[in-house]
């Protein structure tokens, strides 16, 4: 995957417009990357789907989270189940790209980033999406700041 042809401050403006048009956080992330992805936009969507909410609602790793890491998957697939060393190769950029994104958030929990205790549980409805919805969650600076890590990543390959 080449990064060349738009900038990081573009994926990263792209991804929060994904995520203000209705699709979930790892949506968002992963398709504001899609140009660069060998698989159609319905398969990334349908791909991407149960990992709103922190999968599913379930308020676990970040949409947004998950979307970085199923772009690691792209970037350096470990699809191997025999290549030990693609394993690792994989596991230790989704680590990367975990840490990066803990480190300017401080989790990348769903409810943590949300505020939300623990034991509040989260029905499987998802939100309406309105002004209120928007202006309450820190989800649209996450995908943001999810394209951005990505893009300086591959940016740096170049």
């Amino acid at each position: 995957m080449k990064i060349n042809d738009i900038s990081i401050t573009d994926r990263q403006q792209r991804a929060e417009n994904l995520f203000l048009e209705g699709y979930n956080c790892c949506q968002a992330v992963v398709l504001a990357f899609e140009d660069l992805l060998p698989v159609g936009r319905e398969e990334l969507l349908a791909l991407t789907s149960g990992f709103g909410g922190g999968m599913g609602r379930m308020r676990e790793v970040c949409g947004a989270v998950s979307g970085m890491t199923i772009l690691a998957g792209f970037i350096s697939p470990g699809s191997d189940p025999t290549n030990k060393a693609a394993k690792t190769a994989n596991y230790a950029l989704v680590q990367q790209f975990a840490a990066s994104f803990r480190e300017q958030k401080g989790s990348i929990i769903c409810r943590e980033l949300l505020g939300l205790r623990a034991e509040e549980k989260s029905a499987p409805e998802p939100s309406d999406r309105n002004p209120a919805y928007y202006h309450a969650r820190p989800c649209q600076a996450n995908v943001g700041l999810a394209a951005r890590i990505v893009a300086e990543y591959l940016k740096s390959l170049s």
